[in-house]
């Protein structure tokens, strides 16, 4: 079988695993976060907390609930870095370096997981465990419930009230997440993922050296780090390394599980606003673009100029042989559409297309399908700015769901439009202007600038993945990204809020002939067209010193 045949029968089956699975987990997300009933468990968290279940919350106050959540997270994580060597399971690790532990609980809060560290080097078996995997839950369930209260501004009406986040977050944690992680953790361990509390092992090799070979509870967090779009790895190589992806098959299940939520949640908003209708024409633009990108990710790998790559059949460097460009593409531009920011190949050695197409990804907000909640809020923010340019052509006031969308609304959309392209250029442009920043870029000219731009645009879309040849476990690139990673993640979140909370205040109104029907190919079409030239275009200055000039030359 050819490797390009290979490359369309996975990309089949993962688009047919996702249809499979888009109404019935699309369904039972939507009645966890609706359904009046609680668990006993879950009773009895709320109790220990002291949190009323059955009690809404004003959008100012699930927005402090938020943060202070966050905020303890951190503060935990940064002391179970700091704490290490003390520690059972640390495997004889130091304590973690105090920039590289801010800048990892950052991150592992944020649903980021950026690491500007080796993590079989580093961390110990607790901290993985009690540390980062717990984030990867926890984080995963902060970006659904923020969409959930989005979704409820559009249900509902005369209010102040758009859920509960205690109830929200444990209600995903127990009831989804964790029941998921624990079928596909052990599908994992039965092809060939290691699951043991190993440390290092000095082994033979056949040449007569020594090698040590790492071991770890790796399943576990490794199921967790896809489904929840969090992508931090066990190990450095992250899913390139065998004990973290040994198959083609698990390769194909990492992709389809870094997918699966993300892509059944618009029909769980479609669900929840009564009409699946709206889902469908949500999920479409969604899976346009998703196509578009691995089409072009693919073919930029496939299509190679040189002597050294046509003999080789492709541009392998940086690539699993096991994999191929195929899934190594499918990959790259399936995290990189979402917030995973897990690889199974080196981006800084991806070709110049295919490392714009990732960037790119990025750039466009991650909405493709995006992160667990908030690829969702994202593409409903700018489904707000269709509906709103579209009044604007026929001269009347825009309604999106019932909900008239005033200076208000349109206010708070623009600001979330606005914040991460903001923090990406302003941060990319004080690095490029500091000497002693620049030096750290392993490659000049517009490589060096791309490996810059990708860096902070990861952080401050939250995906956490990285052009490799950028040193950045100095102090100032973990605090600059750290702030990048904490503003990317909240400040969108306040306005997603806010916009929630004044969408529920008001009365619904009815439809008439004059509103745009948003459910139609017409709608899917300005949709499109809105994401690539609101979000698309505010980046092609930067784009065109990176990786378009690469690229040319």
């Amino acid at each position: 079988m050819s490797s390009t045949l290979a490359g369309w029968l996975q990309a089949l089956a993962l688009v047919g695993a996702l249809a499979l699975c888009y109404r019935p987990l699309g369904d039972y997300i939507a009645k966890l976060l609706t359904t009046a009933k609680h668990l006993r468990v879950e009773r009895g968290l709320y109790k220990v907390i002291g949190v009323d279940g059955d009690a809404d919350q004003r959008w100012p106050i699930y927005l402090r609930s938020v943060l202070a959540f966050s905020a303890v997270s951190v503060l935990f994580l940064y002391a179970l870095q700091r704490l290490q060597n003390q520690l059972p399971l640390s495997l004889g690790n130091k304590g973690v370096e105090p920039h590289t532990a801010w800048n990892t609980a950052i991150s592992f809060v944020t649903n980021t997981n950026w690491q500007s560290y080796a993590g079989e080097s580093t961390m110990g078996h607790v901290v993985q465990m009690a540390g980062l995997a717990v984030q990867n839950f926890v984080s995963a369930a902060v970006g659904i419930a923020i969409v959930a209260t989005l979704i409820r501004g559009f249900t509902r009406s005369k209010t102040d009230r758009v859920g509960n986040f205690w109830v929200d977050m444990t209600r995903i944690v127990l009831r989804l997440l964790l029941p998921l992680s624990i079928v596909f953790a052990l599908v994992m361990v039965a092809n060939g993922m290691i699951q043991n509390f190993h440390g290092f092992h000095d082994i033979a090799t056949l040449g007569g050296d020594t090698q040590s070979i790492p071991g770890g509870p790796v399943a576990s967090q490794e199921v967790i780090k896809e489904l929840g779009t969090n992508g931090g790895g066990f190990f450095n190589a992250n899913s390139a390394h065998p004990f973290e992806n040994p198959t083609g098959f698990t390769n194909w299940l990492e992709i389809f599980l870094l997918l699966v939520i993300s892509f059944s949640l618009p029909r769980t908003f479609g669900k929840m606003v009564g009409d699946n209708r709206q889902g469908y024409a949500i999920v479409s633009v969604m899976g346009l673009f998703w196509v578009a990108s691995a089409a072009l990710m693919t073919f930029f790998e496939s299509a190679h100029g040189g002597v050294a790559l046509q003999a080789a059949g492709s541009a392998m460097e940086g690539k699993e042989v096991r994999f191929g460009i195929a899934a190594s593409s499918l990959f790259a531009s399936s995290t990189t559409l979402t917030s995973t920011g897990a690889v199974n190949a080196a981006h800084d050695s991806l070709t110049p297309g295919g490392g714009g197409v990732a960037i790119f990804d990025m750039m466009l907000g991650e909405i493709a399908p995006g992160g667990t909640g908030s690829g969702l809020y994202g593409m409903l923010i700018l489904a707000i700015v269709a509906v709103f340019v579209a009044g604007l052509m026929v001269g009347r006031t825009p309604e999106y769901l019932g909900k008239k969308l005033g200076g208000r609304e349109m206010k708070f959309a623009s600001l979330y439009i606005l914040t991460t392209p903001a923090i990406v250029l302003i941060g990319t442009g004080v690095a490029m202007a500091l000497p002693g920043e620049r030096a750290n870029m392993q490659a000049s000219g517009a490589h060096g600038f791309s490996e810059v731009l990708y860096a902070f645009t990861s952080a401050a879309n939250n995906n956490g993945s990285a052009f490799g040849g950028l040193t950045v476990n100095t102090p100032w690139w973990d605090t600059a990204l750290g702030l990048a990673m904490v503003f990317g993640r909240f400040l969108p979140m306040v306005f997603v809020l806010a916009l929630a909370g004044s969408l529920a205040q008001q009365q619904p109104v009815p439809a008439t002939q004059g509103t745009l029907p948003t459910h139609k190919p017409l709608f899917v079409g300005l949709l499109s067209g809105v994401v690539l030239i609101v979000v698309g275009l505010t980046y092609f200055p930067a784009l065109a010193l990176g990786p378009i000039a690469e690229g040319l030359h």
